[in-house]
C-alpha cells in the first residue's frame, strides 16, 4: 500500500511495518478480549457520506494534499452500489471562505490557499456527483458540527451510515464520533485515506474498537447490492 497511498514522506519505513501491523492486530485482540470492539452490524436504512475527496486534499502537489486514488475509487464502487439502492448520498468539502475569522487552531495548521481558492474543493469527478446529492460545505473536522447534517438523516429515516472519505485521523475520525450516538456506523476500509500511513492505521483501529465497524469494501458493497428495489 505504501506506493500508491498517502504521502511518500510520511510513510512507515518498510522494516516498521509489518511489526506495526501485527502490534496493531494484537492491541485489536486484546480489546477484544475486554469486550470491546463489538460489532454494531447493518441496519435497514443506509445513508452514505463523503467526505472532503476535493482536489486540495487529492493533489499530492499540494500543501496538504496526497495520492488517495485508491480511496477515490473504492469510494467510486459504494456510490454505484448505493445509487443502484436508491440510498441517500451527501457530501461534503471545506466551506472556503478568506473572510472567515481565524481560530487558535490556524496556528497549528497554516493553510497556503490563494485568495480565491474555491476550485480547490470541488470534488472530484470520478465520483459522480448527481443533482439530487447534496454537498454540505463545512468549516470544522465533524460533517455534524455546524451543519444540518443530523437533520437531513432524520428526516430520511436512516439508522445506518456508511463513512467514506479523508483523512482518517481527522475528518473521518470527527464524524464517526459525533454519528455513533445515534446511528449505526459502517467504514469500508478500503474507501478511507490519510496522508500519513502511521496516523491512518492507528486511527483506523481505534475508529473500529470504539465507534464504527471498519469493514471489507466486498461486504459494504455487497449489503447495498441486496438492497436494490425490486422491479
Amino acid at each position: 500500500m505504501s506506493l500508491n497511498f498517502g504521502s511518500q514522506d510520511l510513510a512507515l519505513p518498510d522494516d516498521l511495518r509489518g511489526p506495526l501491523k501485527a502490534h496493531l492486530q494484537s492491541l485489536r485482540e486484546a480489546y477484544q478480549r475486554r469486550n470491546w470492539a463489538g460489532r454494531v452490524g447493518f441496519g435497514v436504512k443506509p445513508a452514505v457520506l463523503v467526505i472532503d475527496l476535493a482536489t486540495y486534499w487529492l493533489d499530492p502537489k499540494r500543501q496538504i494534499g496526497s495520492n488517495l486514488d485508491v480511496v477515490v475509487d473504492s469510494a467510486s464502487q459504494v456510490l454505484r452500489a448505493a445509487r443502484a439502492a436508491e440510498a441517500p448520498i451527501v457530501f461534503t468539502t471545506f466551506a472556503f471562505d478568506p473572510a472567515f475569522p481565524h481560530s487558535p487552531h490556524d496556528r497549528k495548521q497554516r493553510l497556503e490557499l490563494p485568495q480565491d481558492a474555491s476550485e480547490l474543493f470541488q470534488l472530484d469527478p470520478r465520483l459522480e456527483r448527481r443533482p439530487n446529492e447534496p454537498i454540505i460545505r463545512k468549516r470544522y473536522a465533524s460533517a455534524f458540527k455546524g451543519t444540518n447534517l443530523q437533520d437531513m438523516l432524520a428526516m430520511q429515516g436512516v439508522d445506518t451510515l456508511i463513512v467514506m472519505g479523508v483523512s482518517t485521523s481527522h475528518c473521518v475520525y470527527a464524524s464517526c464520533r459525533d454519528a455513533t450516538d445515534t446511528l449505526r456506523v459502517i467504514v469500508p476500509r478500503e474507501a478511507v485515506g490519510e496522508r500519513c500511513e502511521l496516523m491512518h492505521e492507528v486511527f483506523l483501529l481505534d475508529i473500529d474498537i470504539d465507534l464504527a465497524d471498519v469493514t471489507p469494501l466486498a461486504e459494504v458493497v455487497l449489503y447495498l447490492e441486496g438492497l436494490r428495489p425490486s422491479g
